[in-house]
């Protein structure tokens, strides 16, 4: 069973759009829905030679499968998104083990909730066996929600000796992507790369993306096989969590570009930033929200629990550019968002 859990780069699009210019279609600006519309309709080239290509990889899945029961991580690399050859993989040869997706792609992951899922997953695969093999019921465990990081890499490291091919297959699309690609992030993956109950089959994209590891992370940790596997399929998925930067960047587009970035964190965060958006809509002279009173907002209406709580929330904003801050005249510091009123009403409109 696969569980999910939750730019364009193709150049033929490229040249299109350079052509469309040339001819004299280009009137200065270009909204993002005419951008995926002129993308949407660029003619496949070489499909025969991509088939065969994808059929060349397929026949490597039974090679893949072997490698990971010996204990090694898959890495693919090559221009083209490689998501569906992973997932193919992952529904056609994986079947026998437990399978967890995680989109690197996206602008935030939050690492804790994707080792938790990792460790009930392997919780739940373990217990079955063991009913299966005594008839006895297992014991009921502390929820790993409660436990710390360390207690639950020690239970995806515990020996599995007995049962080799009892493990936990993680695939993670773009490894290298935002919300993965910080140092802490990736030493918490290569912690669970390491684990015993673990394999890791993963994706990047950016030609930098190995200097996000050491030697140790990359021998030692991930373990890593690395395979050329370019498919030449554009980043459709992707790229639907980032800007166009072909695109005008009007009002309508700086709402649609915040949306999609809201889109990708909690409810909770929403919410804290419809309190933002409110307050600068009925405030317009202001410079700006003072923190305090943000926080005393938020604990008013329970979307957080301490000012920790708030100030995660705030770094993630401040990380996707959405909010900045400005000193108050009284000396406060103050919270604001840098889109005109009228982008604003749009966003506000999106998130309700």
């Amino acid at each position: 069973m696969i569980w999910t859990m939750e730019s364009l780069h193709f150049r033929g699009t490229i040249f299109w759009l350079r052509n469309w210019v040339a001819r004299g279609n280009y009137s200065g600006e270009i909204n993002g829905q005419e951008l995926r519309a002129a993308a949407a309709n660029v003619q496949p080239k070489h499909e025969k030679e991509i088939a065969a290509l994808i059929s060349s990889y397929k026949s490597l899945y039974s090679k893949w499968v072997f490698e990971l029961r010996c204990g090694f991580g898959l890495l693919m690399y090559g221009f083209g998104s490689k998501k569906a050859l992973i997932e193919d993989f992952a529904s056609t040869s994986l079947t026998d083990y437990s399978v967890i997706v995680v989109n690197g792609y996206l602008q935030s992951i939050n690492i804790k909730q994707v080792v938790v899922a990792i460790a009930e997953i392997l919780s739940d695969q373990l217990k079955s066996r063991l009913r299966n093999a005594s008839g006895s019921t297992p014991k009921i465990h502390q929820p790993f929600t409660s436990r710390s990081m360390d207690d639950i890499f020690s239970f995806l490291n515990g020996s599995n000796e007995e049962d080799k091919d009892c493990f936990v297959c993680v695939v993670i699309h773009n490894i290298d992507g935002p919300g993965l690609r910080d140092s802490e992030t990736q030493e918490y993956l290569a912690r669970v790369a390491s684990c015993s109950y673990v394999r890791i089959i993963a994706s990047i994209d950016h030609v930098n993306a190995p200097l996000l590891w050491d030697k140790k992370m990359i021998h030692t940790q991930f373990n890593w096989l690395w395979y050329h596997v370019p498919t030449f399929a554009p980043y459709k998925i992707e790229g639907m969590f980032f800007p166009l930067i072909l695109a005008h960047g009007g009002t309508a587009q700086s709402a649609k570009t915040a949306t999609i970035v809201l889109q990708s964190l909690t409810p909770n965060a929403q919410s804290v930033f419809k309190v933002l958006i409110e307050h600068q809509l009925s405030h317009p002279d202001e410079e700006g929200m003072p923190i305090n009173s943000l926080y005393t907002i938020c604990r008013e209406r329970f979307l957080v629990s301490s000012q920790v709580t708030l100030n995660s929330h705030l770094t993630e904003f401040k990380d996707h550019e959405l909010v900045k801050t400005r000193r108050h005249s009284d000396g406060q510091d103050c919270l604001y968002i840098p889109l005109p009123s009228e982008a604003l009403e749009k966003l506000l409109m999106e998130l309700r």
